[in-house]
């Protein structure tokens, strides 16, 4: 019950009281009367203060509970309230800090792929492009000693890399060639007759290339009798392989076979197997001329054995005629000591004269 429900009441009380008293001075009631009216209705207010003393009592003390339930809910509800704001402000730095992060790493990305793109626009550092990834990929599968880069020929031409083979096949020069405004062209055409056109001059562009490696990276005796073209991208390489097929017969016919970067790997890897290959067999001709000479020095100290064996058997049959004489002499002095020696009864032996 609120405050102002208890001051309600007791006006209405206070109400009622005045109207019965003005009732009973309506009646005509004697003074005695009166006054016996009026000292009930003092006391009736006096309950009725006393029972409004101890509701306003109970109604604070309830209050006051109320407050101190309200203010302990309202207290945790702005702590719990707090902590998931703080959560909240928590998770949203987090995110902001990753799509900082990511902005960061999207603008780093959008300044190398422009990069990029201005290198693929010129012509030349296009191709510097092509021969850098060429020489990453070679890093990456051989050893140094397997290859030599820009390495200048018995013709003066300068091949973008030279991978010293065995014979056969002989060395191998790969170089890098890059088609990339044929392969725009292509990809821009609207319609079929466009396409025709950038594909035709592509693959003029694409059969030059490969002419110019037959003939400048192709040397009887000095060579492979095959070489490379390296296309620094897979989606020219599977364009032409796709859609160029006589280019393909082509370079099979000249020697000069294509490869991208995934093609490339392969072939390297084979590279490195054979001259791994290589190496074992020259190792194992060097091993089997060493085991020659290790025969050699054993059939040697085969015969020296067979000497000293025969050494030792001639000292052995020495040893026992060392023994039997030995024998004998030991024979002949207990002979003599068991001879008595008297001057009277024993002759003396004559001597020989």
């Amino acid at each position: 019950m609120s405050i102002d429900t208890v001051i309600i009441t007791l006006a209405l009380l206070v109400v009622i009281g005045l109207l019965v008293m003005q009732q009973r001075r309506g009646s005509g009631g004697d003074k005695n009367g009166d006054a016996e009216g009026m000292a009930e209705l003092r006391g009736q207010l006096a309950q009725l203060a006393a029972q409004s003393n101890a509701l306003q009592t109970t109604i604070a003390s309830q209050m006051q509970q109320t407050e101190g339930r309200l203010g302990t809910r309202l207290e945790q509800s702005l702590r719990d309230q707090n902590e998931r704001t703080n959560r909240s402000l928590t998770g949203m730095s987090e995110r902001l800090a990753v799509i900082s992060e990511a902005n960061t790493h999207i603008a780093a990305l959008s300044g190398q792929v422009n990069e990029l793109q201005n290198i693929l626009s010129n012509k030349q550092a296009r191709g510097s492009f092509g021969e850098v990834q060429l020489e990453n990929l070679v890093r990456d599968a051989l050893p140094d000693t397997a290859y030599a880069f820009q390495q200048t020929l018995g013709n003066g031409r300068r091949v973008d890399c030279y991978l010293k083979m065995p014979s056969p096949p002989g060395p191998i020069c790969i170089d890098s060639k890059f088609p990339l405004e044929s392969y725009r062209q292509l990809k821009a055409a609207g319609d079929d007759a466009a396409r025709d056109v950038a594909r035709r001059a592509m693959e003029a562009d694409v059969k030059k290339h490969i002419s110019d490696i037959a003939d400048k990276y192709i040397i009887p005796g000095e060579t492979a009798d095959s070489a490379i073209l390296f296309l620094p991208s897979e989606s020219v390489y599977a364009e032409i392989n796709l859609q160029l097929p006589k280019l393909v017969d082509e370079s099979r016919r000249r020697r000069v076979y294509m490869a991208g970067p995934d093609n490339l790997m392969l072939i390297l890897h084979t590279v490195r197997a054979i001259l791994r290959d290589a190496r074992m067999h020259e190792a194992a001709g060097l091993i089997q001329a060493e085991v020659d000479k290790m025969m050699q020095d054993v059939g040697r100290l085969d015969e020296r054995v067979k000497k000293l064996a025969t050494h030792f058997s001639q000292a052995e049959k020495d040893i026992e005629d060392i023994q039997t004489s030995a024998r004998k002499i030991s024979s002949r002095g207990g002979k003599i000591t068991q001879i008595d020696v008297d001057d009277g009864s024993v002759s003396r032996p004559e001597l020989p004269e």
